[in-house]
């Protein structure tokens, strides 16, 4: 199959090695490590053993050309960059997946292709860039493969198939926006709380509307007072809070029409002890002073509940505390 990958950072990278080392013709839109991976290749670490990959490297898309499919794993903060980066990787018939936390994404991509060219891949796995074409892989990788707006079909299946030949896990979902809210469940507070840890769980109760107002310290968090998942579950405070976020979220599915159990609240905190010392992708952002994907994984879950009239007062409470420590970093401000 001959495949673009659009956004190479860890997910990207990981998952069109994966692909290119089965045999696929992978080509990597790159910027910033396009001549890294164009001499050296993609490495990737991993505990299933350790990889390398030549991937074709291209540094606009005409260099590609139309694709068979297209996966995307840009930071949804990119995702303005969509008019430019996807029409000429497509013809009439390619699939356009997009890897992308949160929600709306999809919806983002309805402009440029017809409903049944889009598709959306959720990615349970723990990864992070470490280097310019070096990705560490620390655990999971397991991909859900969804048809936007409708049932799976045939292809769904195909593609699924595709990814296990490559070594991936891949289940295919009935219901694509089911899935993102599930997986929302671990996204929120595991991405959020462990960048709003650098506020300190005081300065986050006193954000609840019966607090008052109240503006964090203007001095900008060091990146040793964020905690990783394991740091957060080992604080009964956070650990409760998180808790407590995820029952938000599913009740704001459930109220969407979603049926999500509150037993997927206690199965993701185990999950999630079985991690380590892990930063999700938000923390990773914020400590390196790139955009954070707050509309995605924070501001649209929370548009979407209380248009359902349901109220989620501690991810209002999240949305607010990240805003003040964005603004409060000069790295992010």
């Amino acid at each position: 199959m001959r495949i673009a990958v659009v956004g190479c950072g860890a997910v990207g990278s990981f998952y069109g090695a994966k692909l290119a080392r089965a045999g696929h013709e992978v080509h990597f839109l790159l910027r910033s490590d396009y001549e890294t991976v164009r001499r050296q290749g993609v490495l990737v670490r991993s505990p299933d053993g350790d990889f390398e990959v030549q991937p074709r490297c291209a540094q606009g898309p005409k260099e590609i050309g139309p694709a068979e499919l297209v996966l995307i794993g840009l930071k949804t903060t990119a995702n303005d960059q969509f008019a430019k980066l996807l029409p000429p990787l497509a013809g009439p018939a390619t699939v356009v997946v997009t890897l992308q936390n949160g929600l709306g994404n999809e919806e983002q991509l309805a402009p440029f292709f017809p409903a049944e060219q889009i598709m959306g891949g959720l990615c349970f796995v723990c990864l992070n860039r470490v280097a310019p074409g070096v990705i560490q892989h620390l655990g999971y990788g397991q991909v859900v493969l969804g048809e936007f707006q409708r049932p799976p079909d045939r292809r769904t299946h195909d593609l699924a198939a595709c990814f296990r030949e490559a070594g991936v896990p891949c289940a295919v979902t009935e219901n694509l926006e089911r899935a993102h809210w599930e997986k929302l469940v671990w996204n929120i507070p595991f991405n959020g709380l462990g960048v709003a840890s650098a506020a300190g769980f005081e300065a986050f109760i006193q954000h609840f509307p019966e607090s008052g107002p109240s503006t964090l310290n203007p001095q900008p968090p060091t990146p040793s007072e964020c905690l990783t998942t394991d740091k957060l579950l080992a604080d009964v405070r956070w650990a409760r809070l998180a808790r407590e976020l995820m029952l938000e979220v599913i009740a704001a599915a459930r109220a969407l029409g979603y049926d999500v159990s509150d037993a997927l609240a206690d199965q993701q905190i185990e999950r999630t002890r079985t991690m380590g010392p892990y930063k999700a992708s938000t923390l990773i952002d914020f400590e390196r002073g790139q955009p954070l994907e707050l509309q995605s994984l924070f501001h649209e879950p929370l548009r979407q509940a209380i248009r359902a009239g349901v109220a989620m007062p501690r991810l209002a409470t999240l949305c607010r505390v990240l805003k003040d420590l964005k603004r409060s970093n000069p790295l992010t401000g």
